[in-house]
């Protein structure tokens, strides 16, 4: 029997109920070529089991913040009827890696910063002008300055 038998291949129903989305999200991440499955006979949509590994590795990468299309570039070269191994996990981890250390740097930073400057250089709060004298940051252009950047 082989893993695209009826007996072994999910509905979208199935897939939504034992990976905790919704259908649409099945049918999104479908559309948006993080899944794939295919047609029977009957035109029913059906998926090979490895789809609950894949959405779990999705549903991680989105808590995390990595992006959807990061995410689908990851999951290219995956086979989509084969399970996603330890050895995949870890090049995955590997390559987002330092964008995560990047975005929890840009966040402790904005939860430190966060009541007393915003770090844009606008002198809106009355803190700014003891953090910007002169407003120095300003001169260097629009956006935030102090925020995202290393000390």
């Amino acid at each position: 029997m082989n893993d695209n038998s009826p007996k072994t291949a999910l509905t979208v129903g199935e897939v939504a109920k034992r990976s905790g989305v919704a259908v649409s999200t099945v049918h999104f991440y479908e559309a948006r070529s993080l899944i794939k499955g295919w047609r029977t006979e009957g035109n029913q949509r059906r998926y090979h089991r490895s789809v609950l590994r894949r959405i779990a590795i999705i549903r991680v990468a989105l808590l995390a913040g990595v992006p959807l299309a990061t995410v689908r570039d990851a999951l290219i070269d995956l086979p989509h009827d084969r399970v996603p191994t330890k050895a995949d996990w870890a090049r995955f981890a590997k390559a987002w890696r330092d964008m995560l250390e990047q975005r929890i740097f840009n966040l402790t930073q904005l939860r430190d910063q966060i009541t007393s400057c915003i770090g844009c250089g606008c002198l809106s709060l009355e803190e700014c002008p003891l953090r910007n004298p002169d407003d120095e940051l300003g001169r260097a252009g629009p956006g935030p300055r102090r925020l995202g950047a290393k000390p």
